[in-house]
């Protein structure tokens, strides 16, 4: 409608007329208590600062030539400040013929930042600005939720069809036992020798009888040897006693 007409409304109704949108065509207005709007801003604006947290920058500087004991320290120091939720800066600074190999200070850089992906994330790769290199990186988010995990026991509905259908087949009932055919060979009553290492089969021939040797001639009782006369013990003179010799 036009201005005219709604700010004549809204004095009717004893409301202000606030205008939202000033840059959409046309503006938007609202007809309401300004006083009360301003004060909604002011809690809003309040409320979004309690929320925010300011950001601290945090910077490490490391030399091309720097030994292997001090990137770890330095690497601690850097985990430290990227889980405190600050954002850290890695500089490389180049000395005088330094500056000739570049590409030292971004592999050393991509190293440490390769080192603390447990802690941060690179936001910007390393850049070459005049004689010194940098990297920035943002520390991980702890508040994330882990994605929910379904439980383990869960199973299509398919599931119970498939494991009867992977039994094995000894499971199965056993048919029941057909009876013996009545044209069964007569050989079969023959009796079964009893100690033999397999049972023989109806058709195979029995062996023959064990038969024993002819008797030989008696043997000849030979006469024992007659027994040796031992000598008889020879009677040793037992030994004279020592004389004494006088003290």
């Amino acid at each position: 409608m036009p201005t005219a007409r709604a700010l004549a409304k809204a004095q009717e109704e004893g409301y202000d007329l606030v205008e939202i949108a000033p840059t959409s065509q046309p503006p938007v207005c609202r007809i309401l208590d300004f006083g009360k709007y301003r004060y909604e801003l002011q809690q809003k604006t309040k409320d979004a600062k309690k929320k925010q947290r300011a950001v601290t920058w945090k910077e490490i500087r490391v030399s091309p030539k720097i030994n292997e004991h001090d990137i770890d320290t330095k690497i601690r120091s850097a985990a430290k400040f990227l889980d405190e939720g600050d954002k850290l800066k890695v500089t490389v600074r180049f000395r005088g013929r330094e500056l000739a190999h570049p590409d030292r200070g971004r592999v050393l850089l991509l190293a440490i930042g390769d080192k603390l992906k447990e802690h941060g994330t690179i936001e910007r790769q390393p850049l070459l600005e005049g004689r010194s290199m940098g990297m920035v990186m943002n520390p991980l988010r702890r508040d994330a939720a882990p994605a929910p995990v379904g439980p383990a026991s869960a199973q299509p509905a398919s599931a119970p069809a498939a494991t009867a259908a992977l039994r094995p087949a000894a499971t199965a009932p056993r048919p029941a036992p057909t009876a013996a055919p009545a044209s069964r060979p007569a050989a079969s009553a023959q009796p079964v020798l009893r100690g033999t290492a397999s049972l023989r089969s109806a058709g195979a021939p029995a062996p023959a009888p064990h038969t024993p040797p002819p008797p030989g001639p008696a043997p000849v009782a030979r006469p024992a040897p007659p027994a040796t006369p031992s000598a008889p013990p020879v009677a040793r003179p037992s030994p004279s006693p020592r004389a004494r010799r006088p003290a």
